[in-house]
């Protein structure tokens, strides 16, 4: 395997798409952007491609590839923690588009990249993501359909983030089926919407079906304790916008947070966290409030300056969290 030259990361995949994008007119991407908002908070249409042609895939890249980058660093992140001695060889990217994921999980594990294999069926897609993969990632670019007639080749891991609101019900169950049976870990990730939690639960039942434990973010893998149609669980992602991220989204903040939903789930043994934080920690005036999940459902945990130096961790915990933190040897 070629090592990449340069490591990936969020700062090498900022430069790659400035590179890249940086001959493409301002207002031809933000009506490119415009048209895939548009596509993604209606109802995408299943039997043609989202991304079309390469402004499409361009404006994409700029809009939403960060975005997706972490939001994918985050969920590894906690798969890493709930199995820390696990690094996967292979990894197969499905939906994976202009390969973001991709970027995230050979940041996930650079000693020792997998190799991986990108599958998408928007060609433009493909190719915009082997030019700004070049140098960076050990990968393959392949066309396929992503639908019930998908044989994946057995991997490691595989990754399909952001593609299950594109497929049909029956394509979406016939892919999360798959991926359990090639995979010995798989990531599901979607936007931290209410129907976004829905289709991350539907795949979190598949998974456990197959014979999968949940790794995260569920503390278990019994049944979620929120109540349907009450609320969903979500986390969030602070991402940094360069200057062109800021022209092609119209924003004026350096930086925007991604919401998204997700399950990690595994083959072999992982040591899930006791509890996770479920919303933003509120801080008080000498307290945090901390909304979790864990073996007892849905529970609040008040911690005061009485706690001692777990008070100062508290206060340093975030959204997502695991909870307690793990206690110095």
């Amino acid at each position: 395997m070629n090592a990449p030259a340069s490591p990936p990361s969020a700062e090498s995949l900022r430069a790659a798409l400035a590179g890249l994008l940086a001959g493409l007119p301002p207002t031809q991407a933000a009506r490119a952007v415009e048209r895939l908002i548009a596509n993604y908070r209606g109802t995408t249409p299943t039997d043609a491609p989202v991304l079309r042609d390469r402004s499409d895939v361009a404006a994409y890249a700029a809009y939403r590839m960060p975005a997706t980058f972490e939001a994918v660093r985050g969920v590894l992140d906690a798969l890493r923690e709930a199995a820390p001695d696990w690094a996967p060889a292979t990894h197969t990217d499905v939906g994976g588009g202009t390969g973001a994921a991709s970027w995230a999980v050979a940041e996930a594990w650079e000693e020792t990249p997998p190799r991986t294999t990108v599958l998408d069926w928007a060609e433009p897609a493909l190719a915009l993501g082997r030019e700004l993969a070049a140098g960076a990632l050990d990968a393959e670019w392949r066309r396929e359909r992503i639908g019930t007639a998908l044989r994946l080749a057995d991997t490691d891991l595989v990754t399909v983030s952001y593609v299950l609101k594109e497929l049909t019900e029956a394509d979406r169950t016939a892919l999360v089926t798959e991926a359990a049976r090639a995979a010995q870990a798989v990531v599901i990730v979607e936007p931290g919407t209410p129907d976004g939690y829905e289709r991350i639960i539907a795949a979190r039942t598949l998974l456990i079906d197959a014979g999968f434990t949940v790794a995260a973010p569920c503390p278990h893998s019994g049944a979620c304790p929120i109540v349907p149609g009450t609320d969903w669980c979500h986390f969030s992602a602070r991402v940094s916008r360069s200057s062109l991220h800021r022209q092609v989204k119209g924003g004026s903040l350096p930086y925007e947070d991604e919401k998204y939903s997700y399950v990690a789930a595994t083959r072999f043994p992982v040591t899930p966290t006791v509890s996770r934080v479920t919303r933003r920690p509120q801080i008080r005036k000498g307290l945090v409030q901390l909304e979790l999940c864990g073996p007892d459902g849905l529970t609040r945990e008040t911690v005061t300056k009485r706690h001692g130096p777990l008070y100062k961790q508290a206060r340093d915990t975030e959204w997502g969290d695991s909870w307690p933190p793990e206690q110095d040897a």
